[in-house]
């Protein structure tokens, strides 16, 4: 047996070594992009194994995935599936010369049809299905919507129309729920409230609906525009792909303006360095990337380097604080990319949508 400081030795050495290091920030080029079109088409059509979050009111609700949710029911579980069509339509768009063009383009065509469609939102419509996917699969099912809406495209177009409804349902389940909400929520994984607020509000703003903006920044400002000090020390927690912290500034650099923002970080992360690198923030090392919770770190390093990346973006430009946040940002992307190898489908069925999301500046760019 190892003794558990020899391997907290070597988690830390590992960690100081990641540090010390600031890679070059990988270029998003088309051979990244069949890299990642290659993980997403090898889940979404894949349904087992399969981890769903199934409500039964009575025997008529036991079916296999494909017949539950009918369009995501690969990549382990729903809300994966979710992004891993958004991941393939970021592509189409972005590369529409992939040699995997034809392959996305049929995949997507075989499983956005109106009858397929339908069974999903009969699915969501079932009775005691409000809180299913909220906020997390819903907030990524928003983001879906608004890469086909700004696909000038006519597959795109035709796919919008026919996955309008699911978009209304997500939009107007997220409407009501986030007046009831009374406090946020912050976890480090889909439950979190900060994250999937900024992926709404990237949303509304693409889509134009501006009462669905003024919602979010009215829940934003209530519930953090207040808040004291956040201590960075205390994350991650061991499963986490998402940083409390970190998201709630990248949440509130979308609703405020930059000097308003500056002054808000301020009291909120009052420790980042005005000077110096990437160490005061180290990437998380994954001890066993075939467990799936503890392979959220990995995932959890792509997160942290886009908001970090967000963050920097919402200051002025002379900000002390931009560049030891961006060498921060630039380490954890290293960190996070080389991770998103597909060895192992408990980190290869959703890594490869937060490399995407990261490396296109989906966040920065909505």
């Amino acid at each position: 047996m190892i003794a558990v400081p020899r391997v907290l030795a070597a988690l830390l050495s590992i960690a100081g070594a990641v540090a010390q290091q600031v890679p070059t920030m990988p270029n998003f080029d088309q051979s990244a992009a069949e890299r990642f079109a290659e993980l997403a088409l090898k889940c979404v059509d894949l349904e087992y194994p399969n981890k769903i979050s199934h409500s039964l009111t009575g025997d008529a609700d036991v079916a296999p995935p494909r017949e539950l949710t009918p369009i995501f029911f690969g990549c382990y579980d729903w809300h994966s599936a979710v992004h891993g069509h958004w991941l393939l339509v970021r592509l189409l768009r972005t590369f529409p010369q992939l040699p995997q063009a034809a392959k996305i383009r049929a995949v997507l065509a075989a499983h956005f049809t109106a009858e397929r469609a339908a069974a999903e939102a009969k699915y969501l419509a079932g009775p005691g299905r409000a809180p299913f996917e909220r906020p997390y699969g819903l907030a990524w099912l928003l983001q879906l919507l608004a890469e086909l809406r700004g696909f000038d495209d006519g597959d795109a177009r035709g796919w919008v129309s026919i996955l309008a409804p699911l978009e209304t349902t997500a939009a107007q389940r997220l409407r009501e729920w986030l007046p009831k909400l009374s406090h946020p929520i912050r976890t480090g994984e889909h439950s979190q409230s900060a994250f999937a607020m900024g992926l709404i509000r990237d949303w509304a703003v693409l889509r134009g609906d501006t009462t669905m903006v003024a919602l979010v920044d009215a829940r934003a400002r209530a519930f953090h525009l207040a808040d004291p000090a956040w201590n960075l020390r205390f994350e991650p927690s061991g499963q986490d792909f998402l940083s409390p912290g970190l998201a709630e500034a990248d949440l509130m650099r979308r609703v405020l303006p930059p000097a308003e923002f500056a002054e808000w970080l301020q009291r909120f992360l009052p420790e980042l360095p005005r000077t110096g690198g990437a160490g005061w923030l180290l990437p998380a090392v994954v001890t066993d990337k075939s467990d799936g919770k503890l392979a959220h770190l990995d995932g959890l390093n792509l997160s942290r380097a886009w908001m970090l990346e967000g963050i920097a973006s919402g200051l002025p430009d002379a900000d002390p604080r931009r560049p030891a946040i961006l060498a921060a940002a630039a380490t954890h992307r290293g960190a996070g990319l080389a991770a998103v190898t597909g060895e192992h489908y408990e980190g290869g069925h959703w890594l490869g949508s937060f490399a995407v999301y990261l490396v296109s500046g989906r966040g920065l760019r909505p």
